[in-house]
């Protein structure tokens, strides 16, 4: 009979146990069924509540004052007419332009690009001989007869001469060649070119 006792009270003792156990894990896991716990209401307005927290969120001091919003819609035309008052007063740059124009100065007289060019062509240019004297001497008709080589009347103002073709004339002119319409003479004293003389109708 004693056996039998002692199941019973191993028996309330582990039932017991257990109803604890449980108890304890209900009590762990009561807040997580329940829900958040309900914050009490207050009559006082939503920007004192939000003023009083933004020191703690903006890392303020303490007990200082912050400066409420202006939360007033009114347009104020003192503002306005203050702000169109305002000119803008410029440096003289254009603000269009990412940097000032450069002014190009207006030569004083046509420039000459070629001046050098030219001197360098001057200085291996060939001088140019100057023209030969005019020879003083009026060739006026032939002198010639047939059979007889050709001859020719010269002047030179009050003289006249005649010659023919390789004879010299006033100690100075060359009779080169004699045709029906001019004579070439050359004066063998400046050594120059033959001269065209034409028939001048006496």
């Amino acid at each position: 009979m004693q056996l039998g006792l002692e199941n019973k009270k191993k028996t309330m003792w582990a039932v017991g146990l257990a109803v604890v156990a449980l108890l304890a894990g209900a009590y762990e896991f009561m807040p997580m069924f329940m829900g958040p716990t309900p914050v009490a209401t207050s009559n006082a307005p939503v920007t004192g509540a939000l003023d009083s927290r933004a020191p703690s969120r903006r890392g303020g001091k303490p007990g200082k004052k912050t400066r409420p919003e202006n939360l007033d819609p009114t347009l104020r035309l003192n503002l306005l007419a203050s702000s169109e008052q305002t000119m803008y007063e410029g440096n003289g740059r254009n603000i269009f332009v990412s940097q000032a124009e450069v002014i190009i100065p207006q030569p004083g007289a046509p420039g000459n690009t070629d001046a050098k060019k030219a001197e360098e062509e001057a200085k291996y240019r060939v001088p140019t001989p100057p023209p030969p004297t005019p020879i003083p001497l009026k060739f006026f008709g032939f002198a010639n007869r047939p059979g007889e080589p050709k001859k020719i009347f010269l002047s030179k103002d009050q003289d006249v001469f005649i010659a023919g073709e390789g004879e010299i004339v006033d100690r100075r002119y060359k009779v080169v060649r004699i045709s029906p319409t001019n004579v070439e003479i050359q004066d063998v004293v400046n050594s120059g070119p033959p001269q065209s003389i034409p028939l001048t109708p006496g």
